[in-house]
């Protein structure tokens, strides 16, 4: 039998109810937050859905399973960048709420195994929080994906970065009407950093102005080769974990 990508919006009750029961739903999650003067609010959320979709279609007629691809949860865990505006978050704890209710919701009608596709940093935490909790309160078999973490090691700028090169050069390559003057710097900012330690503090995003690095340098051919990379990179994991869950 050849595998599907659905899209769960464009489909009717009757066929999601047929596909649930073996399927493996993708949840983008994404962010509506600030990425500097250049980047538009949504760039976590387009990111998270474009390699979502992509890896869907890539996967079809490789997966073991049907692949059912949800519609992008826009909203994530930006309060750290609620001082710059543009930004519209949830608390940790809300959006926990948010991510269990939507597993509750695939629980009750069949759903089995659940992927959360994650394109924002802030929700890392709370998305692997969410994936445990759908195992255990609803019976799901919940996968976590930062998207970056597939990014090859020789992307030649810091990944993800904020708004960055790297961010920057992707939204290029799906959106270039959203791109707008990119601030030049002559070097990246130094950072408050400690190896090994993930570290929290307002003032290094006031440090930055609120982005990373360089997104000066960032091309549209650089941000192609990137996002079909990633997409390779997603949909080889879908093909596996349908075959493993």
């Amino acid at each position: 039998m050849v595998s599907i990508a659905l899209h769960w919006t464009a489909a009717d009750r009757d066929r999601l109810n047929r596909h649930l029961p073996e399927a493996l739903v993708l949840i983008p999650v994404g962010a509506t937050e600030q990425h500097g003067p250049h980047l538009p609010t949504s760039t976590d959320a387009l990111i998270a859905e474009t390699v979502a979709e992509g890896a869907a279609q890539a996967a079809a007629g490789r997966s073991a399973r049907t692949l059912i691809v949800a519609p992008v949860l826009a909203f994530g865990a930006s309060d750290h960048h609620l001082a710059f505006g543009g930004t519209l978050s949830l608390s940790p704890g809300t959006l926990l709420a948010v991510l269990d209710d939507l597993l509750r919701s695939i629980a009750a009608q069949g759903g089995r195994r659940v992927v959360l596709i994650n394109g924002h940093g802030g929700n890392t935490g709370v998305c692997h929080a969410a994936s445990a909790a759908g195992s255990t309160r609803h019976g799901l078999s919940v996968a976590h994906l930062d998207y970056w973490r597939l990014a090859s090691p020789e992307a030649q700028a810091p990944v993800p970065g904020h708004a960055g090169e790297y961010e920057t050069s992707i939204v290029l390559a799906v959106r270039p009407d959203l791109v707008g003057p990119r601030p030049p710097r002559e070097r990246a900012p130094a950072t408050l950093a400690v190896p090994g330690v993930d570290l929290h503090a307002a003032a290094v995003w006031r440090g930055i102005d609120g982005y990373t690095d360089r997104p000066e340098l960032a091309r549209t051919g650089d941000g192609k080769r990137r996002l079909d990379q990633l997409i390779t990179q997603a949909a080889g994991r879908l093909v596996e974990l349908a075959s493993t869950l």
